[in-house]
């Protein structure tokens, strides 16, 4: 016979085990009939002019159907597919059709799961993910998710993000795999550290810690260590970065290269911006250069992509970026020249042009031109995209 307070304690017990299995199910089903659908639709024509190979045109479709759950006891899941398929000629190299005498456009067919993770925010100015994510920090050009290609570069990883005293912010991530924009998969075990303080003399100042350790051999493991300043004072606009490389975990060669960046722009009116800049990914004697696997490299040292991976003598881009608004259409000029960061070697010019305008809430549309002129690294290069997108 249990006495009045052991019976209680079980009755006690017994709520406690049973009110939680009745809430997470009226839980669940208000999570998903109160969620957010979403649907992206991008048609994309892509025109290669790379006079090595046989001239490319490609019509491709993206559609990318998502859900996110409301929020229940703090928690929240999202889930996102996508499709990318041929919509016209063949005439390109996917990276995966076969047509290697094709220059490349590399948006492959894939039918895949882009992102499914659960989110949990029940701590104060906490924020943590589980799953597979889009992940892209600061600028994206050392971590982004590569969104100019039709099959955006996702990863399976463990996130945590807080905010501290309202300016102080503190990213981690846990990267156990890589979906690249290839439909290849790099597995491996990164660490990302990601630190700053909003609000500091009119700016931004961000430190990181990047530890790149992936399980293939033929991958290079580096970790990268910087500093990141981001301000404006009055109509000035200003960025100052620097980062040093060296090799990591499993990487064989020893080496240490440098990373600069600084940029001034200048702001005339709320329509028209101008910005001159000087970019240096370096290299130690040629043992290694400075590179940035995870980042989102299309819009970095020119739209023809001549410089995905850094030449062995490093790489040296200054450039000049006009940007402006005329009536509703958003246009950005730049033009950039490229050089050897040892030796004397020019690399080559391009110029990028590219106009966007939203045609309404639902559909933008954009024009977009690079022009990469060799002089001693690859060859000429012109690319042309047309573009629709839908969002809702």
């Amino acid at each position: 016979m249990l006495s009045p307070k052991k019976r209680l304690l079980s009755i006690l017990s017994m709520l406690l085990l049973t009110q939680p299995t009745i809430s997470a199910a009226d839980a669940l089903e208000k999570a998903l009939s109160e969620g957010l659908p979403t649907i992206n639709v991008r048609y994309r024509y892509e025109a290669v002019d790379d006079s090595v190979s046989s001239d490319a045109k490609a019509s491709t479709l993206r559609t990318r159907l998502g859900y996110t759950t409301s929020d229940q006891f703090d928690f929240s899941a999202h889930m996102d597919f996508e499709h990318i398929t041929r919509a016209g000629s063949a005439d390109y190299n996917s990276t995966q059709n076969g047509q290697t005498s094709y220059a490349k456009v590399v948006d492959p067919d894939v039918a895949q799961l882009n992102q499914a993770y659960l989110r949990y925010r029940g701590l104060s100015g906490s924020d943590f993910k589980l799953g597979r994510q889009r992940i892209i920090l600061d600028n994206a050009r050392f971590v982004g998710n590569v969104g100019w290609r039709q099959n955006e570069q996702t990863f399976d990883a463990f996130r945590y993000d807080g905010t501290f005293t309202g300016d102080t912010f503190f990213t981690y991530a846990n990267i156990q795999k890589v979906l690249t924009i290839t439909d290849g998969s790099d597995y491996s075990n990164h660490h990302l550290f990601n630190v700053g303080i909003n609000k500091l003399a009119g700016g931004k100042l961000t430190a990181y810690g990047y530890l790149l350790d992936y399980d293939e051999a033929s991958m290079v493991d580096t970790s990268t260590y910087g500093l990141r300043y981001k301000g404006a004072a009055n109509n000035f606009l200003y960025t100052l970065e620097y980062a040093k490389q060296s090799d990591y975990a499993d990487n064989k060669t020893s080496f240490s290269a440098n990373y600069l960046f600084g940029e001034l722009g200048y702001k005339f009116d709320t329509n028209f911006k101008a910005f001159i800049a000087y970019e240096s990914l370096g290299s130690d004697s040629g043992t290694g250069a400075f590179q940035t696997p995870l980042a989102t490299k299309h819009a970095f040292n020119g739209w023809a992509d001549k410089f995905l991976a850094t030449p062995a003598t490093g790489l040296n881009d200054a450039y000049i970026k006009l940007v402006g608004d005329v009536a509703g259409v958003n246009l950005v000029g730049m033009y950039h020249d490229f050089s050897a960061d040892e030796g004397s070697a020019d690399y080559g010019t391009e110029v990028d042009l590219v106009a966007s305008k939203a045609l309404n809430k639902t559909f933008t549309g954009l024009i977009k031109y690079a022009d990469y002129s060799a002089d001693t690294f690859s060859q000429d290069t012109r690319k042309l995209w047309l573009q629709v997108e839908m969002k809702i």
